[in-house]
């Protein structure tokens, strides 16, 4: 009976904390990690650090005024020298520090070291990024911060700056306007390309940005922002007779620029500029993002006089692509699938979009199209997509950089709720007045009198 009484003493407590540990692993992680895992991967670097950089190839031999030294005061061996460790700094989703490289390495070494060193350290992922010359930051992420998707407090914030998702490396991945002007967004149906596409008019509609929408599913994506909408078409008719204005709007704006232009004698250079930005703030237009939303439909032909229609679109929206950044207008173009096969200008539109963002898609061609041409390996990222992962995607840029991020969840209540409490912000814009969608203005509910009326009786 004793031992009885001792075991459930003693295996009681360790059962109930194995099993709230096990918990928390699997439903809270951000908890789990907090609790049990960042101690233990932070004593399992500092315990093990210079024999896994000696495992992984990360030392060199220690130089000469060191070998000396160690030699005239020990009987030591002398040892491989690792980079030198910075101070552990923890977060929420892991740990941070930085690593001064040693005389001969470079960053790809550690860089390519980064899955050895995950083992090593049991967290879910290592990031290796460059700080400067000989000083590379490690990034260790603690757990999949893309199963359920928190963003961190602290987020850039700016005009024409949208945290819209979360990276794999637990840093926000923010759509700069200002910094790639352009780019196209893909994803089939269920994969998240909605979301994302409504966290960037939520996010947009509190900034001093004209909203211009071009959906060609009826209106069913954009209707519900119509108050914060500057102009909406809900088919390619209309969307034919909105193009050419944004391209007149365009036009005006050059000639601001230019009128800018015919400098003064004694003209400061400040004040001589080739974009909207450098124009004075009294001077300035209100930025322009046109969202485009099933842009395959405005490819789409029947009759040889749709097919002169389409020419037309597509030119002018190639137009505002080469030319629409320095006139402060911006296209976010989204779309199931975009191909060569599409048509004519196609794949010059593509070539103009700097920005890729690419969900999961029925084909690999798609994924080819949005990420071939700038990220040929991320292609296979993009492929890999499930479908029990709506929100997941593959972002990248011209530069070739890529990385898997994942929307948050907004419901279209919230979105639309947030629009409509930025109504007043919808900029005056005369040539975009007739496009402008009508929202309907609820009934105002008279309230009840105070003191109910009494009849009157004889």
């Amino acid at each position: 009976m004793t031992d009885l009484t001792t075991l459930l003493e003693v295996g009681g407590p360790v059962a109930a904390l194995g099993g709230g540990a096990a918990y928390a692993r699997a439903k809270h992680p951000g908890v789990y990690w907090s609790t049990v895992g960042l101690p233990v991967s932070t004593a399992r670097l500092l315990g093990s650090y210079r024999s896994v950089m000696e495992a992984c190839g990360l030392t060199v031999a220690p130089s000469r005024l060191r070998t000396l030294a160690v030699k005239a005061t020990t009987r030591r061996e002398v040892r491989p020298v690792p980079p030198r460790r910075g101070i552990i700094r923890p977060t929420s989703t892991g740990l941070r520090l930085r690593l001064r490289l040693a005389p001969g390495q470079e960053p790809a070494d550690v860089a390519a070291s980064a899955e050895r060193l995950r083992h090593a350290w049991g967290v879910h992922a290592v990031y290796v990024s460059t700080v400067k010359p000989g000083v590379v930051e490690l990034r260790l992420v603690g757990f999949d911060v893309l199963r359920r998707v928190r963003m961190p407090r602290k987020l850039a914030s700016g005009l024409l700056k949208v945290p819209v998702a979360l990276r794999e490396d637990a840093t926000p991945f923010v759509r700069d306007y200002r910094t790639i002007p352009h780019q196209l967004t893909l994803g089939a149906t269920l994969s998240g390309k909605s979301m994302y596409l409504r966290h960037l008019v939520a996010g947009l509609a509190p900034q001093p940005v004209a909203l211009v929408g071009i959906d060609c599913k009826r209106g069913v994506e954009l209707s519900p922002f119509a108050a914060r909408l500057s102009a909406l078409a809900t088919d390619p008719e209309q969307a034919a007779e909105l193009l050419p204005v944004l391209i007149q709007e365009m036009e005006e704006r050059y000639e601001l620029i230019k009128a800018r232009q015919g400098l003064a004698p004694g003209t400061p250079d400040e004040e001589i500029t080739s974009d909207v930005w450098g124009l004075p703030e009294d001077e300035r237009p209100f930025p322009i993002v046109l969202f485009v939303d099933e842009v395959a439909e405005l490819f789409l032909v029947a009759t040889r006089k749709d097919e002169e229609r389409r020419d037309e679109m597509v030119t002018q929206l190639i137009r505002l692509a080469q030319l629409g950044r320095a006139a402060g207008i911006y296209l976010e173009v989204c779309g199931q699938r975009f191909g060569a096969e599409l048509g004519k200008g196609a794949t010059m539109l593509r070539a103009q979009l700097t920005g890729r963002v690419c969900h999961r898609v029925n084909d690999e061609a798609s994924a080819k199209m949005a990420l071939g041409d700038i990220a040929p390996e991320a292609v296979s990222a993009a492929c890999a997509i499930a479908p029990e992962s709506p929100g997941l995607a593959v972002a990248g840029d011209s530069s070739g950089g890529w990385s898997r991020i994942r929307t948050p969840y907004l419901s279209l209540g919230d979105a639309a709720e947030i629009c409509r409490e930025s109504a007043h912000l919808v900029p005056e814009l005369p040539t975009l007045k007739p496009f402008r969608p009508y929202v309907p203005v609820p009934p105002v509910e008279s309230p009840a009198p105070a003191v109910q009326p009494r009849p009157v009786t004889d």
